[in-house]
């Protein structure tokens, strides 16, 4: 994808990292890890019913413009504009998550992710300079992994890397059991919006989409990883137990200490509805559960 006139300094100030030095394997992972420490994957605009777009430009004007994130076709499309304006060989492929209801992977065919890999990288532990990038998945990868077969551990996290059988010369990440989903299968070839945006669509619109049924919003660090689903937070990689926030403050206070999502673009009366739809929705799941764990 064009870098074209995305705002490479606003966005590392947005990351809060420096603007030195060459391509490296060693600037790829500081960049990385602040991109998902920093610009979480969330939902909102979904669950306010605002239409967006896979134009890696629309989504990285509201990360830096608005302070927001977004899911995998805005995170990482954003990101792969400015690794591209930073010197980096960036690839799209279209990509297959594979979630834990599923008795089999998926394959690259369903689209519901856009995956990153950067090339021309060498270093001890990938001599063919091979990066699996990846700053969509939300509670997934917080540094780039080798694009070689592997087990690879990240905080409380471990991945597994091997080839794909559902996508021929693709490759298959394997989430760790704690994760939100079993596996992500990509194709090799190089994609383009136009393989995402009907999956989109559906993503944003469907009474059947996940994103449209429950409020989410994830954060990732080196030692864990932040969720928020509906009114529920728990935090990967601690003992703490799900902690469900009751009133209206302490959830938007959440969402912006423990997320850095102050939503000052959104007035008074879209947090309303926004509140309102995410309680209902939550106490809707209490009746039909019974129960006090994670939705």
């Amino acid at each position: 994808m064009a870098a074209g006139d995305v705002d490479v300094d606003g966005y590392l100030r947005r990351l809060k990292v420096g603007h030195d030095g060459p391509p490296s394997i060693e600037r790829l992972r500081a960049i990385h890890a602040a991109q998902v420490e920093r610009i979480p994957y969330e939902v909102i605009e979904i669950q306010l019913g605002n239409p967006t777009t896979v134009d890696p430009h629309e989504a990285a004007e509201r990360i830096l413009e608005r302070h927001r994130g977004g899911y995998c076709y805005h995170l990482n499309g954003a990101f792969s504009l400015l690794l591209e304006a930073l010197g980096y060989d960036v690839v799209w492929h279209r990509a297959g998550i594979h979630n834990h209801a599923e008795s089999a992977a998926v394959g690259s065919q369903r689209a519901n992710h856009l995956a990153l890999t950067v090339h021309g990288l060498p270093a001890p532990e990938c001599p063919a300079g091979d990066w699996l990038v990846d700053a969509g998945l939300g509670d997934g990868l917080h540094e780039p992994l080798p694009l070689r077969p592997g087990t690879y551990a990240q905080g409380p996290l471990t991945f597994t890397l091997a080839h794909s059988t559902s996508d021929p010369g693709g490759w298959r990440l394997e989430h760790d059991p704690k994760g939100s989903f079993a596996g992500m299968d990509f194709h090799p070839a190089r994609a383009t919006q136009a393989d995402f945006r009907a999956r989109h669509e559906w993503l944003s619109t469907s009474p059947e989409s996940g994103f449209v049924r429950t409020f989410a919003v994830q954060r990732r660090d080196a030692h864990g990883v932040d969720i928020l689903r509906g009114c529920v937070l728990t935090r990967v990689g601690s003992d703490a137990p799900p902690l469900t926030l009751d009133t209206r403050d302490e959830w938007f206070g959440t969402l912006a200490d423990t997320f850095d999502l102050p939503l000052t673009d959104i007035d008074d009366t879209a947090r309303t509805r926004l509140w309102s739809r995410v309680r209902r929705a939550h106490e809707d799941w209490l009746s039909t559960s019974g129960t006090s764990a994670t939705p």
